[in-house]
């Protein structure tokens, strides 16, 4: 019997796991569609809305972060070349996204668009 249970509890934390990495592969178009609700001020970072679009992003910069690494370390190209401290204008992200035609940001990641986004802002010289 414990050991069912053991079971039954292994099985739910892979299916909350599941269900937070569907989460974090949404799109880019919805992420971009829930954060241009967003006023960009002072008191929009109470909104919960915003606290999960914060917490979205910065999964996918952590994500992006770490493809960085993984290529320097295998002697490869990476997908952008940041300086270890990167300014982040909000505003100026979201336009450089907003830009990307609507038919890619529906095929695309949040982790896409970071990478393009800094990809852009960041590249890697020859």
């Amino acid at each position: 019997m414990k050991r069912l249970a053991s079971i039954l509890m292994a099985l739910g934390v892979l299916l909350a796991a599941d269900a937070v990495t569907a989460q974090t592969q949404r799109t880019l178009d919805g992420f971009l569609a829930e954060a241009n609700r967003i006023p960009l001020n002072a008191t929009s970072a109470l909104r919960p809305s915003a606290h999960r679009l914060k917490g979205e992003a910065e999964r996918a910069f952590t994500a992006v972060g770490r493809e960085i690494r993984e290529a320097r370390a295998a002697g490869r190209t990476p997908p952008a070349c940041p300086p270890e401290r990167i300014e982040l204008n909000p505003r100026q992200m979201l336009d450089y996204l907003n830009a990307i035609p609507q038919s890619r940001r529906q095929r695309m990641t949040v982790t896409d668009g970071i990478r393009s986004w800094m990809a852009s802002r960041y590249p890697c010289s020859s």
